[in-house]
């Protein structure tokens, strides 16, 4: 499947987890049509040679988003970019907490992302791309106990909570950024069923399972990236949109709007997770 893209030229994009998977074909697709690449991850080496593949077009910074001394640093020493792609994730991970106590997942997907697009706000002119999964469906937000520090661990349900706070953390800066008459634009995408190292790693037997779904079903992660793409490129996409594969119930296929659950237009629960987030992090929003 081939997306095009347009002229990037002129123009820097911000791809956390770039360093294999979707951010790799993410930043890979951008440098080919002419933008500057930045690579922000966790893993240097392993982006390294990702960046060494792409070439001059293509650097890397180091960003651990499950640590915020780390986000607030990357924000302070990045200049600006047209584009901000929140990219990075974890997933079905046996129980553990970021450098700040958060769960891993909740951390990692939705709190290191949400600090990391506030303090990068002023110094993005073009979009935010923030990227969900199908897997949002599973989202029951618990807005006692977000960390999972009185119940006892879900890690698919601790997932699905992730991947549903990125999708209305999406939809709420996309208000936001019109209520405050900015011309930014946010929006979320997902990749549908894409084999990637993301699917490797809850150090159980789904390991497994998912290693032969990954071979027999999923499509391939370029395949994968082309929402994210489309979602970062396309004069079609609408601010507070959400873009996905739009064959096999948004499994696989051209990207286009993706439909999700009602609740990420429930402005009262977003705006909760907002101002519950804003504490958890220690930032207070600039929209």
């Amino acid at each position: 499947m081939k997306l095009e893209l347009g002229d990037q030229s002129g123009r820097t994009a911000i791809i956390t987890g770039a360093n294999s998977g979707l951010g790799a074909q993410t930043a890979t697709a951008l440098a080919d049509a002419g933008a500057d690449v930045v690579l922000a991850c966790r893993n240097t080496d392993k982006a390294a040679a990702v960046a060494n593949r792409i070439g001059a077009k293509a650097r890397v910074e180091k960003l651990d988003l499950a640590d915020l001394q780390s986000v607030r640093d990357f924000a302070d020493r990045i200049d600006g970019a047209n584009l901000l792609i929140n990219n990075a994730g974890v997933m079905a991970l046996p129980l553990r907490r970021t450098a700040d106590g958060f769960e891993m997942q909740f951390g990692t997907n939705h709190l290191g992302h949400f600090a990391l697009t506030l303090l990068m706000l002023d110094k993005v002119s073009d979009r935010v791309v923030t990227l969900s999964s199908g897997m949002h469906s599973l989202g029951r937000l618990d807005f006692d106990d977000l960390n999972w520090e009185n119940r006892r661990y879900r890690r698919w349900r601790a997932y699905g909570d992730s991947k549903l706070a990125n999708l209305m953390f999406a939809k709420e800066l996309a208000r936001r950024l019109e209520a405050s008459e900015s011309s930014l634009v946010s929006v979320a995408a997902h990749p549908g069923y894409a084999s990637t190292d993301l699917q490797g790693h809850t150090e159980s037997l789904m390991d497994v399972v998912m290693a032969v779904g990954n071979s027999v079903a999923a499509q391939s992660a370029a395949d994968g990236a082309m929402p994210t793409l489309y979602a970062a490129t396309s004069p079609a996409v609408r601010t507070g949109g959400f873009y996905g594969p739009t064959k096999f119930g948004g499994m696989r296929g051209a990207p286009g709007p993706s439909s999700y659950r009602e609740v990420a237009d429930d402005e009262a629960q977003r705006t909760r997770l907002w101002q519950a987030s804003e504490e958890l992090v220690g930032i207070t929003s600039p929209v």
